[in-house]
């Protein structure tokens, strides 16, 4: 980020807050204490038997960085551009809806926090505030909006669209891995759904289409028919045309794992893609996200940015994500358990470490750019 790691490493010691917790075990451990049972089971947990949730952590433990040394690492610049713009680190917020579960200012919070550090913050779909709300309570900071399709009708999604651009924010993730939700055992076990409880509703209730729908003024029509527009079993590449019709803002795609699947999305004139599965909330026995990450790149061949989610837990596993041929990295859960341990101050102490730990190994690595850190030497753990 421009200065000395070291320096940067013992003034952050000296002032860090001795009640926060310090790396991935802590910060579980204090957000399971924190959040209530059904919350925390929604936020943590993943499809099926969660094989895919494991298989993203093992694939960052089985491979190992073979570091350089004798490298002039005494500045390190982890700027990245994506979009013609530049971001001075290589992290991007992940989407996540229904922050309310962790926090009562949510999104508000996390939002802000980003914005403190030019942090791209990707806004979901269903969100506990609106478009509109985090754009006043971040003003400039850069935003991107992720998209939920719409097969009841498409003239939703179109006005979220064009509610995004009014706003100002700077790309639309479309995930495309949603056709429907994926097998969540946990949160059926507990009974346990925060979209049914109107805390992924701030988006909807503000939106003119949306309220045209409605049967009538009650909670419950406006949740049924929210359920309704969430998935889209019907979305291809048909709706991704009328979506690059409807915007100049660039497209981005979330949830590739697939070369084949990158190279259409090359083909087709989209905009940037996210290697992703999820976090391993839609399809259990999927490949995990870091091993997909590999192909894709090369099959994309640098011709448009290739961001990546899904399991990332540490500035490690940023390093290594990028290694492998990310552009950018979205981390996800994390800063939602810091969310919940400590509301924004949780938020901003979090990325303060996540930022340190990016940038001392980078260093560490042997490269003083995150331009040098894709000329880094990764090997599989047999």
């Amino acid at each position: 980020m421009g200065k000395r790691v070291e320096d940067a490493f013992f003034k952050k010691v000296t002032a860090a807050k001795t009640d926060f917790p310090v790396g991935v075990e802590a910060l579980y451990e204090a957000a399971q204490k924190k959040f209530e049972k059904n919350p925390f089971g929604y936020i943590y947990s993943g499809a099926s038997g969660e094989e895919t949730l494991r298989n993203n952590r093992r694939a960052f433990e089985r491979w190992a960085i073979v570091p350089r040394f004798l490298t002039d690492v005494s500045e390190v610049d982890t700027s990245v551009t994506l979009f013609d713009k530049t971001y001075a680190t290589p992290i991007l917020f992940a989407p996540v809806g229904m922050q309310k579960l962790a926090h009562e200012e949510a999104e508000l919070a996390t939002s802000r926090a980003a914005a403190k550090f030019g942090i791209p913050f990707i806004q979901s779909t269903v969100s506990s505030y609106s478009i509109e709300s985090i754009r006043e309570a971040t003003t400039d900071s850069p935003k991107w909006f992720q998209l939920y399709w719409s097969t009841v009708d498409e003239e939703l999604p179109k006005s979220m669209v064009q509610r995004a651009e009014r706003a100002g924010y700077e790309a639309i993730v479309l995930t495309i891995d949603t056709v429907r939700i994926g097998w969540r055992e946990t949160d059926l076990r507990n009974q346990f759904s925060p979209l049914k409880g109107g805390l992924g509703k701030a988006n909807y209730v503000e939106d003119p289409v949306f309220q045209r729908s409605l049967r009538d003024d009650s909670e419950e029509a406006l949740i049924d028919a929210l359920v309704q527009h969430v998935h889209h079993p019907t979305l291809g590449w048909e709706q991704i045309e009328k979506l690059q019709s409807w915007t100049d803002l660039p497209i981005v795609l979330k949830g590739i794992l697939h070369p084949e699947d990158a190279k259409e999305a090359v083909a087709r004139g989209i905009d940037g893609i996210v290697v992703s599965n999820h976090g391993g909330r839609q399809l259990d026995g999927v490949i995990a996200s870091l091993d997909a990450l590999p192909a894709v790149a090369e099959a994309v061949a640098g011709r448009i940015p290739v961001l990546f989610d899904s399991g990332v837990r540490s500035g490690v596993d940023v390093v290594k994500a990028l290694a492998l041929g990310a552009d950018a990295v979205c981390v996800g859960r994390p800063y939602i358990y810091a969310l919940g341990i400590d509301g924004e101050r949780g938020v901003t102490t979090w990325v303060e470490h996540l930022l340190e730990e990016v940038t001392a190994s980078i260093a560490l690595a042997g490269a003083n750019s995150v331009k040098q850190v894709r000329k880094l030497t990764l090997v599989e753990n047999k």
